[in-house]
């Protein structure tokens, strides 16, 4: 007898970042929707629309997006919220109208809030993801560090309280999930990695990539305090093996103009090439051209842009911070610097830049072996199956 075909379902991201903002979290939800509607279902997306105005919806290729009324913070360039009291009714309009067979949440705050309350209410089965630790909110909030503290206390309780209510929770590290535990007492998290595309920052047959003339170090990623991208800058001109390494910056963000600033003040400004906004194929153009990658941040929860680099085959230097030494096999496919440690990262970039040819392909081979455990497909199947209520293991 024939196996019946599962049918489509509705699915709802509740998302308080989408594209066109450029972070990890929105990335994910783009290619989580993309994916999604690929395999034949019926994606909807809460979020926040980027201008003021009142509540719309957009048809886009991968989903129906409705872009909430929305407000700015002072503290950041595009971040936006909602207000409770204008979104909810909305939100419960909305859903109620789409009538969705699965609702997931992409953080506790606002949105995902609101969503997992309507989920939970109408009786529809509810995923959370959790993609940033509270403690990251810190650059955006003008407080004193003691209320910092308790701001991010108050925040871990509320998490646990409103993931608490879905069906199933999860986050893309094994870190992030030990913390979840600890700090905002959820007890069944499923590290689940955002997954990458691999093959899409492999090098095509008989592809020719044009190198600088000079060793090249890059970052690619938001241009904001907690990345550290000053101290990558502020590393470089204390290099002695390779003196004469460039770093490429792929990014934009609040942090610029003060990057550019230090890069004058340390006389280095022709060696630190700011490239702004790119494509996605001029991004991966930049990844094949570089010689080693650099994350300095130290609140990644998983680091996307890392795992883009490990799948061009690249070696990698990182942070000894949060979730990078995961992504990190000392002396295998790279290495780890002391946050904070200027001299440290310039030893550890020397080190690699000073490789020949052949080791530096040893270390890039090794990373994107270590990549393949990320391979999107593997996460797109765990996210289908949890949205029909289907056990998942991340063995």
């Amino acid at each position: 007898m024939p196996v019946a075909e599962e049918k489509p379902l509705t699915i709802v991201i509740a998302a308080d970042t989408y594209p066109p903002d450029v972070n990890g979290a929105a990335m994910f939800c783009y290619r989580l929707a993309t994916e999604m509607h690929a395999r034949g279902h019926r994606v909807h997306v809460l979020a926040v629309r980027g201008d003021k105005g009142k509540t719309f919806t957009e048809i886009r290729d991968e989903a129906i997006v409705h872009r909430l009324e929305s407000h700015s913070v002072p503290t950041h360039e595009y971040f936006r919220i909602v207000f409770p009291w204008e979104a909810n009714k909305q939100i419960d309009k909305l859903l109620a109208g789409i009538k969705p067979d699965v609702i997931h949440a992409q953080s506790h705050y606002m949105i995902g809030q609101r969503s997992i309350g309507w989920a939970r209410k109408n009786k529809v089965r509810s995923v959370a993801t959790n993609h940033f630790m509270p403690e990251n909110l810190d650059p955006f909030l003008p407080f004193p560090r003691w209320f910092k503290r308790i701001v991010a206390h108050n925040s871990w309780k509320d998490m646990g309280k409103i993931f608490g209510r879905a069906s199933a929770v999860t986050t893309p590290t094994p870190l992030a999930a030990k913390a979840m535990r600890e700090r905002a007492k959820l007890m069944n998290v499923l590290p689940l990695s955002n997954g990458i595309e691999v093959g899409n920052y492999e090098l095509a047959p008989g592809e020719q990539i044009i190198k600088n003339d000079f060793p090249t170090i890059l970052f690619a990623g938001r241009l904001a305090v907690e990345k550290n991208i000053n101290e990558l800058i502020e590393a470089l001109p204390l290099m002695r093996e390779v003196p004469n390494a460039i770093i490429e910056i792929v990014g934009g963000g609040e942090q610029r103009s003060h990057l550019e600033k230090i890069a004058d003040e340390l006389g280095i400004r022709d060696r630190v090439r700011f490239l702004g906004h790119v494509s996605d194929e001029e991004l991966r153009q930049a990844y094949l051209r570089c010689d080693v990658f650099c994350q300095p941040g130290t609140a990644e929860l998983q680091s996307l842009v890392t795992l883009e680099a490990l799948s061009a085959s690249k070696p990698v230097v990182l942070a000894n911070a949060m979730a990078l030494p995961h992504l990190v096999d000392e002396g295998v496919n790279g290495y780890m610097f002391k946050p904070g440690d200027r001299e440290d990262l310039a030893q550890k970039l020397d080190r690699i830049l000073s490789m020949d040819e052949a080791q530096r392909l040893k270390f890039g081979e090794a990373g994107h072996r270590k990549v393949l455990n990320h391979a999107q497909k593997k996460t797109m199947d765990s996210f289908e199956a949890l949205y029909r209520g289907e056990e998942v293991s991340t063995h």
